[in-house]
């Protein structure tokens, strides 16, 4: 298996051109396994469920809360539905399913672009952004999260906030991958004819437009175990409320309850976000 694809210029020297697509089916292949892990893991350690909430923890919350906005939700759906079309238009046709893809991934990735845009911006003036920062002490969880689960001990003090760290630590690995083909993707636009921009292949020389389709490609790749593992436990009946609440905007006052440490998100009667 090699990484990367090198041809030779008309002046014979040899130039980086893109990644290997053989990282795409190694890509597919750790998902598969994970997956599978998971479920073996899963069929061996049935979940136990949540201990009932002490003290007057439920006292003043009320029976809805709202755990993701309108806005929140159709930044989700139309990211979604645009990452999708993405690695369809630039993976179908790598694997022999002929079509005129070109024009309908630059569109797809303006929508991309417009979504993570208004995403940044909806965080920074209108949500808690902290609710997905990482800490230290977030990694000193997760750690005793990963030694509980691999049988080696660990101790979980309490249950997590509004999003779970390993959700946070996903979120950053997607966000990572996201500018990855974001930035790339601009640039590459400048090598096709669009309405956008004039095309222009000598904006960058031969070697940079290698590096900038290897991060792309890499970024893509990456993209594709990552949802495939999303999907999955999206469906897991354990974890199908969350995937309802990114539906319909609420969960209910028990699963805040078994799910969330009312002093790490803190919700009361009017809270809305």
């Amino acid at each position: 298996m090699s990484l990367f694809q090198w041809e030779q210029n008309p002046w014979g020297q040899e130039i980086l051109v893109r990644i290997s697509w053989d990282l795409l089916y190694l890509s597919i292949l750790g998902g598969a396994l994970f997956i599978i892990g998971h479920l073996v893991y899963r069929s061996k350690n049935p979940s136990e469920g949540s201990p009932e909430p002490k003290g007057d923890a439920a006292k003043g919350v009320p029976e809805k809360i709202v755990r993701h906005s309108l806005a929140a939700r159709l930044f989700h759906w139309v990211m979604a539905a645009s990452v999708l079309v993405l690695l369809g238009t630039g993976f179908f046709p790598v694997m022999g399913i002929q079509f005129d893809w070109v024009e309908i991934h630059w569109i797809a990735g303006v929508v991309l672009v417009g979504t993570i845009v208004f995403h940044i911006f909806h965080a920074i003036g209108w949500m808690n952004w902290r609710d997905i920062w990482i800490s230290g002490k977030d990694w000193a969880e997760w750690k005793a999260e990963m030694q509980q689960v691999m049988g080696k001990g660990g101790t979980l003090e309490r249950k997590s906030g509004k999003y779970p760290v390993d959700h946070r630590i996903f979120h950053s690995m997607i966000a990572l991958a996201a500018f990855g083909v974001m930035v790339t993707g601009v640039l590459m636009m400048f090598r096709v004819d669009t309405a956008i921009f004039t095309r222009n292949s000598y904006l960058l020389s031969e070697s940079s437009w290698g590096w900038v389709y290897v991060i792309h490609g890499l970024s893509a790749v990456g993209f594709v175990g990552m949802i495939m593992t999303h999907i999955y436990f999206a469906v897991l009946p354990e974890k199908r409320w969350m995937t309802i609440s990114m539906i319909a905007g609420w969960v209910t006052k028990k699963e805040y309850l078994a799910h969330h440490d009312p002093e790490r998100w803190v919700v009361s009667k009017g809270t809305s976000d």
